[in-house]
């Protein structure tokens, strides 16, 4: 009798031992969204005339307006030129080219050294701009008198 328990018991822990070792079904990944701009080498989806009106369409309803960067296009390849105050803006502007459907950005915006200077400040420092305190800006930490 004790035999047939020990078999029992010994089928159930190897049943349950082999459900435990079989990997679960995964589930299929996700579908990717095919990528906003082409591969290199690759053409680009829109005209050069109609890819740079994107482009300046792009920039004028982004907060990088107010800099009048200029937008050249040619066989898919997007050169920005101009100056900003703003070290962020830069990288901003190839960001916005190449969601449009640029080949590839050629970014010659050139920032000021003032802009490079306090963004040294802050890396010397060793803060960036989200972690510093509201109260430590000079013009959000003034608090209002009604």
């Amino acid at each position: 009798m004790r035999s047939y328990r020990y078999a029992a018991v010994a089928v159930f822990f190897l049943a349950a031992g082999l459900a435990y070792a079989q990997p679960a079904a995964k589930a299929a990944p996700p579908a990717r969204k095919p990528a906003a701009s082409p591969a290199r080498g690759q053409q680009a989806s829109m005209p050069d005339a109609e890819l740079e009106k994107a482009i300046r369409a792009r920039f004028a309803a982004s907060k990088i307006a107010s800099h009048h960067f200029q937008v050249h296009v040619q066989r898919g390849v997007a050169t920005l030129e101009g100056q900003t105050d703003v070290l962020q803006h830069k990288g901003t502007a190839t960001r916005l080219a190449r969601n449009v459907g640029a080949v590839r950005v050629v970014n010659r915006i050139e920032v000021s050294q003032a802009a490079r200077d306090k963004a040294a400040g802050n890396l010397a420092k060793g803060r960036r701009r989200a972690q510093i305190k509201r109260s430590e800006s000079s013009t959000r930490g003034a608090k209002r008198s009604l």
